[in-house]
């Protein structure tokens, strides 16, 4: 039955998503077409890596890039195609998973890659939750702690996503919406990211009583620099139903699009001071 429903979801995606009003914004912004895109998926089954490249590859195909697609991080090594990529999309759970980890020499091809320009994207824990590394987390700007909901197994029952940067191209034009039954991550962020959209834990969930996180807003969407590369991350879509929501889907793909630019547009300066006095 999810192999039936993933497909109908491909389907309508790949059919009806172009015509939306959202995706119709931004027409003459980054593009993907002609685009070298390498997709790396694996990890924690429960985040659905596997189904994840039947849907989104048909899409990116769609718009013109060229995809090569591991379900390992063996590519890291691969000196020729990482330089040749310009954008890698990451969807690995670091989580209930015997798959192989990535190694050090592997994380070097991927750090030496984005120093050089390739764009790195992804959302949830595939790329929020991929390495124990700490210097991997410093590319991506955020370390996943956990999803304390009420519901069972920690969801929670609705949270609303607010867009908190409503000029960028990422976010322009898309109104606040909510998440029904999924995670809403709390997270571990580097300061200097460039938030994008936010939440705010509602209920005080924590499982225990001794951190209060009740009241406190969230950075949900972002993206940031590293070296010469584009870095971009959501942590929605633990299911792939939530890229359902035409708002989810339009922020991952501009993600996408901007992510792929980092060789050919100078850096943004995304650094926000915001505890400056």
């Amino acid at each position: 039955m999810n192999v039936f429903k993933n497909f109908i979801l491909t389907l309508l995606i790949f059919f009806f998503f172009p015509f939306t009003s959202l995706s119709q914004k931004n027409l003459h912004g980054p593009s993907l077409n002609g685009k070298k895109v390498i997709y790396v998926y694996g990890g924690m089954k429960g985040h659905s890596p596997k189904e994840s490249v039947n849907l989104f590859v048909p899409i990116l195909e769609k718009e013109g890039a060229s995809v090569k697609v591991f379900d390992n991080f063996s590519v890291y090594e691969d000196e020729k195609l990482m330089n040749e990529a310009d954008l890698i999309i990451q969807i690995f759970t670091d989580a209930f998973t015997s798959d192989p980890r990535m190694n050090n020499d592997q994380f070097k091809g991927l750090r030496k890659a984005l120093v050089n320009g390739t764009g790195f994207a992804g959302w949830h824990g595939g790329l929020g939750d991929s390495s124990p590394n700490p210097l991997y987390h410093f590319i991506v700007g955020g370390d996943f702690v956990t999803h304390p909901g009420e519901l069972k197994e920690m969801k929670t029952a609705e949270y609303e996503v607010k867009i908190y940067d409503k000029e960028d191209y990422i976010t322009n034009g898309i109104s606040d919406f909510k998440i029904s039954g999924s995670e809403q991550y709390y997270m571990m962020i580097d300061p200097n990211v460039k938030v994008l959209a936010v939440s705010e834990f509602k209920l005080n969930n924590w499982p225990t009583d001794e951190n209060e996180i009740k009241g406190s807003f969230m950075p949900v969407v972002w993206k940031k620099n590293y070296g010469k590369g584009r870095v971009f991350y959501s942590s929605i879509g633990h299911y792939l139903r939530e890229f359902e929501i035409p708002e989810v889907l339009t922020m991952q793909m501009r993600g996408f699009r901007w992510a792929s630019e980092g060789k050919y547009h100078p850096k943004e300066n995304l650094i926000s001071p915001i505890y400056k006095k």
